[in-house]
């Protein structure tokens, strides 16, 4: 049975391109008797917020989405990002990174990435009494996961996308990414890598600016045993400006729209589902 969701995190309303995506998984689903599953990404205690979470149900109703099962909000299940980052560590796949953004957007050997610059290892080969010494006077650090050691011990891989065919992982493309720091328990890679494992997701759903990502969410499945999905990245939709479409552009938003006279099968069409 394919199991697809729609993932979005409470951090401003959904706009034109979360309904092209929320429509693009439920679609595929539906059409094949499939289940559907909503996920609210609230990992950022800083940055989410319940009255966004209301506005996303909300508004998905509205555009006559329905899901099944209750809804997996991530900051209902710490203690399971939490197993799998021990999990990782006990591999010795992951080191304290005490780099700020600033200091490896300042270091010369930053290489470039898809996503813009790529942490450089800096504190890859730390020595571990100095890394203790400054978690022990309180130094705010990162945990990284150790791209080169986890694609040893993972070998050669592949992932399924629906675009782009079978397609050999890069393990390194996106650098030794954060999996945990100081201000959130858990990052975006391990969170939504893990989710999809429990959820049972078959098919992963989303925008084509995360088909970089999926090689990093390959290489922790691997490490940790987890299910394999397939993928389909789906095109982003863009304002006039020729720009992907973010929480800024209030215009383009599911409730200004709404409150504008839209109907819900307009709104549909201008997702790129019309009826």
């Amino acid at each position: 049975m394919i199991v697809t969701r729609f993932a979005p995190s409470p951090t401003g309303l959904l706009h034109l391109g979360h309904a092209h995506s929320a429509l693009f998984g439920w679609r595929k689903a539906r059409a094949a008797a499939g289940r559907f599953l909503l996920r609210i990404e609230d990992i950022d205690p800083s940055r989410c917020r319940p009255d966004f979470e209301s506005a996303i149900l909300r508004d998905l109703a509205w555009l006559g989405l329905d899901w099944d099962g209750t809804v997996r909000r991530q900051s209902e299940h710490l203690a399971e990002y939490r197993a799998a980052l021990d999990r990782l560590s006990g591999l010795g796949l992951l080191y304290p990174c005490f780099c700020s953004r600033k200091d490896i957007a300042a270091a010369v050997s930053a290489p470039h990435g898809p996503e813009g610059p790529v942490y450089p290892g800096t504190c890859r080969g730390l020595a571990p009494e100095i890394a203790e010494a400054r978690k022990a006077k309180g130094d705010p650090y990162a945990l990284r996961l150790d791209s080169a050691k986890a694609a040893l011990l993972a070998g050669p891989l592949t992932f399924a996308d629906e675009r782009e065919g079978e397609t050999p992982v890069r393990p390194g493309l996106l650098g030794d990414v954060v999996l945990a720091r100081r201000d959130a328990p858990a990052s975006y890679h391990l969170c939504v890598t893990l989710d999809d494992h429990l959820q049972g997701v078959t098919v992963v759903t989303r925008g084509l600016d995360l088909f970089h990502a999926t090689h990093v969410q390959r290489l922790i499945q691997a490490v940790l045993g987890l299910n394999i999905p397939r993928y389909a990245h789906h095109l982003l939709l863009t304002n006039a400006a020729g720009e992907r479409l973010s929480k800024r552009d209030g215009a383009l938003g599911l409730a200004a729209l709404r409150d504008a006279g839209r109907s819900a099968a307009e709104v549909r069409a201008l997702a790129g589902f019309p009826d």
